[in-house]
């Protein structure tokens, strides 16, 4: 029958069957053993491919072969492109844009040099291969002028970057503070850093068997705050007349860190000593106007009006006494006065404030200051070597200020200090002398002296017998 149709008809039938027959397949109301995957197009969405290249929609079959359906759980696609994400793997998160800067940014290439006695910026910029155009740049650039000060001793860093240009120049002016100098596409900012360093308290005690500086320094006490203690307790105690064997000490002092690294010392914080059984403490008070001072914990202050020795660590070599024989005239002369040899050159310290009244040649003085205090008492200093510089009749000193050296000038058969006290115009023994005391604790202070006081004495009693350091809050 279909031999006799003709051949039009014969493919109009063979199209419908296929049609009948697709159309049973693809139903959705079929049903069968056969896992099905339905794909989904939204309705009104366009498609990607449309958005794109604005091409007419492709059709469901093409959609259909395109699709990359999703691994199973737990399975890869060995055969999948770059940049696909595959199951069971954690997706590696994108850099941040301050990762990616530090990656791209230049390696800086530092060079450190030190000042040497007669260098200049420019030589040193020359040194470290820098220009003098850096130099002129950077002084033009910052108003302040103090960023160019340097020291012998001190290093100046220079950072270039991998092309040689100039970033960054850093003058380490201490151990604790510095001038950064940097250069980039803003401009050029200068700036000083100052570094904030942890205070560790710290603990020294110990018997004099020797001298107070043998003995001090056997027990780890620092030269520079073995000279503290002796000036604190200095108005009490004579360290060359009064000091037995037997005698002790103890003493709370502050280092200074940067992190674990120390890099200094901070002062006194607490102290005593015992003479010939008297008990003598001390603390350090720093007042509301920022003046720092040592007390008693009574709050009497531990200063007098005179230092009882005008040169530290001295010997007497000749006491006041009225009917002593001269060494070079050789014949009984009053000596009115204390004499305190040491090495040529020893710093002399005025022993109160006061006002310069002479400086000059002065007979068989030689050399000599003379020193008023008050409407009452002066103070001489003879055999100086030379004065301190800028001291100079009219000129004001505070006590302890250095003003002159040991010396021999006049008549004398060494280099040696001849001091001498006079209260109206008579001489006074300068070692027996009562001195008058400097002012208190004012009342206005007593109530916060007093919580620093028995904070001070209480970490004395419990760091004693230990080599304990204790880290104090500095903010």
């Amino acid at each position: 029958m279909l031999k006799s149709m003709p051949r039009p008809h014969l493919i109009a039938i063979c199209l419908a069957s296929i049609l009948v027959v697709g159309g049973l397949l693809f139903s959705p109301q079929s049903t069968g053993s056969v896992n099905r995957m339905s794909v989904e197009i939204p309705i009104g969405q366009p498609d990607e491919a449309d958005t794109l290249n604005d091409t007419p929609s492709a059709s469901a079959e093409d959609r259909l072969s395109n699709f990359q359906a999703p691994m199973p759980e737990g399975r890869s696609d060995d055969t999948g492109t770059a940049g696909q994400i595959q199951a069971g793997q954690p997706e590696t998160p994108a850099p941040n844009a301050s990762q990616t800067t530090a990656a791209t940014a230049p390696k800086l290439i530092w060079k450190t040099e030190e000042v040497r006695t007669g260098d200049s910026l420019a030589l040193i910029f020359k040194r470290a291969g820098a220009t003098s155009r850096d130099l002129i740049t950077i002084d033009r650039a910052l108003k302040d002028k103090q960023w160019s000060r340097i020291l012998p001793g001190q290093k100046v860093a220079f950072a270039f970057d991998p092309t040689g240009t100039l970033k960054q120049v850093t003058i380490h002016r201490s151990m604790l503070e510095r001038y950064e100098v940097k250069l980039d596409d803003t401009g050029i900012q200068g700036q000083t850093v100052t570094e904030t360093p942890d205070i560790q308290l710290a603990y020294a005690e110990g018997e004099i068997h020797d001298s107070l500086f043998a003995d001090a320094s056997r027990a780890g006490l620092p030269d520079t705050l073995i000279m503290s203690l002796a000036n604190i307790f200095g108005w009490d105690i004579d360290f060359i007349l009064d000091i037995r064997e037997g005698d002790r000490f103890r003493v709370v002092y502050e280092e200074q860190y940067l992190g674990e690294k120390k890099i200094g010392l901070g002062g006194i914080v607490s102290a005593e000593f015992i003479n010939q059984g008297r008990t003598f403490r001390a603390v350090r008070y720093t007042d509301s106007k920022g003046r720092t001072a040592y007390y008693t914990p009574e709050g009497r202050s531990m200063r007098k009006a005179f230092l009882r020795m005008p040169v530290d660590f001295a010997r007497i070599s000749s006491g006041f006494n009225l009917r002593r024989k001269h060494p070079v005239l050789n014949r009984i002369r009053a000596h009115k006065g204390t004499d305190y040899a040491a090495a040529r050159g020893t710093p002399i310290k005025a022993s109160g404030d006061g006002k310069v009244i002479f400086a000059g040649r002065k007979g068989g003085y030689g050399n000599t200051i003379i020193l008023r205090h008050g409407q009452a008492i002066t103070t001489l200093y003879a055999h100086m070597q030379k004065f301190a510089r800028g001291i100079r009749a009219g000129k004001y000193v505070k006590q302890g200020q250095v003003i002159g050296y040991i010396g021999s000038t006049g008549l004398a058969t060494g280099p040696h200090l001849h001091y001498e006290f006079r209260v109206n115009g008579v001489h006074r023994n300068p070692m027996t002398v009562k001195f008058p005391q400097a002012s208190p604790v004012p009342k206005s202070e007593r109530a916060r002296f007093n919580q620093v006081a028995a904070l001070a004495i209480e970490q004395l009693e419990s760091m004693s017998g230990s080599t304990q350091v204790a880290r104090l809050d500095t903010q």
